[in-house]
């Protein structure tokens, strides 16, 4: 039976990307959404015409009974849960004397505490199997902060150290979590700023382009593979070299 994994904010961008090669590669997929409803249906008619096994559910993630619900869905539908892909994530730009509270609770737990309550989850059925992965989508401005993005950075950095703590306390129950940390990835969001704002970036980069969606999803897939079976608790950067 193939694997089962569960992408967090897969309807778009990078992690609808994550979602389409994993589910190429054979793995039965379960995409989660919150807001973006029509995005989903989109990537589960697309991918299911192409003969996959895909399911929706919609589950604001850093709600402890919709994440529940969620993962009882993904046990009662698929039967287990191999893989999980924390990728929800939102962005708030602003001076952190502007940024009130309400806006630095809605970045962190949609950032930070969805990884929790997703990891545990999950982590119930991959102890009693013996097995699994985590990979938690994080950001270079996780490891080097972000002006203007105080919270975007902290949520960020929270979810490495979050890998690494599950890595050195799951290693022994044969559970392996990793980060990605992208660097300027072209998605909708990167594909608005002025083109004079795209070159300044571009000219930090050593490789002179943007990354792709599909170069954070193809890490993604080393890293659920067995390909990586010796890796755990790592933040492998995905930037063209900017961060180094």
């Amino acid at each position: 039976m193939s694997k089962v994994v569960l992408v967090t904010g897969g309807s778009r961008g990078i992690g609808r990307q994550v979602a389409i090669q994993l589910a190429k590669e054979g793995y039965r997929l379960l995409i989660n959404y919150n807001k973006s409803q029509k995005e989903a249906q989109e990537t589960c008619r697309f991918l299911r015409e192409e003969g996959y096994q895909v399911e929706i559910f919609k589950a604001d993630v850093s709600k402890q009974d919709q994440v529940k619900a969620m993962f009882d869905f993904c046990m009662d539908r698929f039967g287990s849960i191999d893989v999980l892909v924390n990728n929800s994530g939102i962005s708030y730009e602003g001076l952190i004397t502007d940024m009130d509270e309400e806006d630095w609770d809605r970045i962190i737990d949609t950032n930070l505490k969805s990884v929790f309550l997703c990891s545990k989850e999950a982590l119930k059925h991959m102890i009693s199997n013996h097995s699994g992965k985590i990979i938690n989508i994080s950001s270079m401005w996780g490891q080097v902060g972000a002006s203007c993005e105080v919270a975007y950075s902290a949520s960020k950095a929270g979810m490495i150290a979050l890998a690494k703590s599950v890595a050195q306390e799951m290693g022994p129950k044969g559970v392996r979590a990793n980060a990605i940390a992208p660097g300027f990835i072209d998605t909708a969001m990167t594909q608005q700023l002025s083109e004079e704002i795209r070159k300044e970036w571009t000219s930090k980069i050593p490789l002179r382009r943007g990354g792709t969606t599909e170069d954070i999803a193809n890490t993604a897939l080393y890293l659920a593979s067995d390909l990586s079976s010796y890796v755990s608790g790592q933040v492998i950067q995905v930037d063209g070299g900017m961060n180094m």
